[in-house]
């Protein structure tokens, strides 16, 4: 059974939920067990989709237990009859077209220092590269961190997928991802010039709080919030989230920060696109 890996960042929680729950052909969903996939588990579980779950090291025998043939000698058995022979050939064909994915989601709290996320997602990639048949990062290239893995990791066994936009470049970051790729950014940013803009997605619209207390508020008060430059903050609807609540989180964000809110039409198009590709990859359609 093929296995598609993905290493996802925690900002893009929403996004990696949509693509898992529209996905009518996994074989088996299995989450990587730590301490940042609590939301992740209830987003799935909302989507009536309910992962197996173990610890980054037990993944390899969930894998050989699903290996195993369960009725190997009655199948055996049933081939000497042309019909039951046919049945069965045309199940291993459809069983031939699923896939088993492995999630290991990461802490978006990782970003505070590049260094440090940069060896946690290619450490990651090494530990799950034996028994993947590809990996999806589920990343952008975070500035310049993984602008070079492909490079890095060319001799790797298991091949790697990445969050591409329609002109085949690596996505930027979440919110390159949000706004439908890297020149829907740069247009955006060209329209905002000179107004100061913080963009938010319905994650970091949730999230802000908590990276805020673990950085005791050092990055975001001083080196930006606070910085009287920062006037605007644009919601970005990729139509993923409950409205209500992102409404509020993005009102209380943009209260607190005295700024003005403007919104933006988002997309899930490269997440769709790049999860079909590297599933597609996996099972050689």
């Amino acid at each position: 059974m093929p296995v598609l890996s993905i290493i996802a960042c925690g900002m893009l929680e929403d996004e990696l939920v949509h693509v898992l729950s529209k996905d009518c052909e996994l074989k088996q969903l299995i989450t990587v067990e730590n301490q940042d996939n609590s939301g992740l588990l209830h987003k799935l579980k909302l989507k009536n989709c309910v992962p197996r779950r173990a610890f980054l090291d037990r993944v390899p025998m969930l894998l050989k237990d699903e290996g195993r043939p369960d009725l190997k000698a009655p199948a055996k058995f049933l081939t000497l009859f042309p019909f039951f022979k046919r049945m069965l050939e045309k199940r291993k064909l459809r069983e031939e077209k699923k896939v088993t994915v492995v999630v290991n989601l990461l802490s978006m709290g990782l970003h505070a220092n590049l260094e440090t996320l940069k060896t946690e997602v290619y450490k990651n990639i090494r530990e799950m590269a034996p028994f993947s048949d590809r990996i999806l990062i589920f990343y952008g290239t975070c500035g310049h961190t993984f602008g070079k893995m492909e490079e890095d990791f060319a001799e790797l066994r298991c091949p790697l997928s990445f969050l591409k936009d329609k002109n085949g470049e690596m996505i930027e970051d979440c919110i390159s991802l949000a706004l439908g790729g890297n020149e829907a950014y740069a247009r955006c940013m060209l329209e905002f010039r000179g107004m100061g803009t913080i963009y938010l997605t319905p994650m970091w619209a949730s999230s802000w709080k908590r990276l805020e207390n673990k950085a005791k508020g050092r990055d975001f008060n001083n080196k930006y919030l606070k910085n009287s430059l920062y006037c605007t903050a644009a919601k970005i609807d990729t139509g993923l989230v409950n409205n209500s609540e992102f409404n509020a989180n993005v009102k209380e964000f943009a209260c607190k920060f005295d700024m003005k809110i403007t919104d933006l039409k988002g997309s899930v198009e490269i997440a769709e696109q790049s999860y079909l590709a590297a599933r597609n990859a996996v099972t050689g359609k």
